[in-house]
């Protein structure tokens, strides 16, 4: 997947060697949440919009230099650790900097996660599936081996989260034999933690859920 088309570059970069009045106009103006700042046109961080209320206009951006966020992608970080960015430093602009430390242009979120539901993981018919697993038995290979074992198609799949040395892992898969999928999984260990086509397991773990809350609030 190419992103790079997407690189925005009439978005400003504003120079540590100045006050904070075009800074605070600027996100006056737009609904970003970060801007970047240069110093003799090298990166230096981002000023967050969530700081405003901190500075005065005619505050000189050099004062702040500590406070500044240090966060930004290359041109040829893949859209995956992109949109992990995005979401790690909870920003819907991203700078883009090249291998001389000058800022290229920006990622906006809605222009990458546009790109993101386009590609056939959203686009491609199927089912989603949620499994987790030991962070020490992970192996992708060996998800999409299950998958295809019974044949069925995989059609993509991402970590989507890891806690406590657990690893949630996302896929989708054709519909074909999806619950032979979900069995299969749980005789290699994986838990079930989602999967939307008709599956008994599911019913009965909601069933014990509500059973829970009901004894929970006696």
């Amino acid at each position: 997947m190419q992103i790079q088309d997407h690189i925005i570059t009439n978005i400003p970069v504003f120079k540590i060697e100045g006050t904070f009045e075009k800074v605070l106009d600027f996100f006056k103006t737009n609904t970003f949440s970060h801007v970047a700042i240069t110093e003799k046109g090298k990166f230096v961080g981002v000023f967050s919009e969530n700081d405003m209320e901190v500075v005065k206009p005619k505050a000189k951006i050099e004062d702040y230099r500590y406070d500044l966020e240090s966060f930004f992608v290359q041109k040829d970080t893949n859209w995956l650790d992109v949109l992990e960015a995005f979401a790690r430093n909870e920003a819907n602009l991203l700078p883009i900097v090249g291998s001389d430390e000058q800022v290229i242009g920006y990622y906006d979120l809605t222009d990458i996660v546009a790109v993101f539901i386009d590609t056939p993981f959203f686009t491609d018919p199927g089912n989603i599936l949620v499994i987790a697993t030991a962070a020490k038995d992970y192996s992708f290979s060996e998800v999409a081996q299950i998958v295809e074992s019974n044949n069925a198609k995989f059609i993509g799949g991402f970590i989507t989260d890891v806690q406590n040395d657990v690893v949630q892992i996302t896929i989708k898969i054709s519909n074909t034999n999806f619950n032979e999928v979900v069995q299969t999984f749980r005789r290699y260990g994986y838990h079930i933690l989602f999967g939307n086509a008709d599956d008994q397991f599911l019913e009965n773990l909601k069933g014990r859920s509500d059973y829970l809350d009901k004894y929970l609030n006696v």
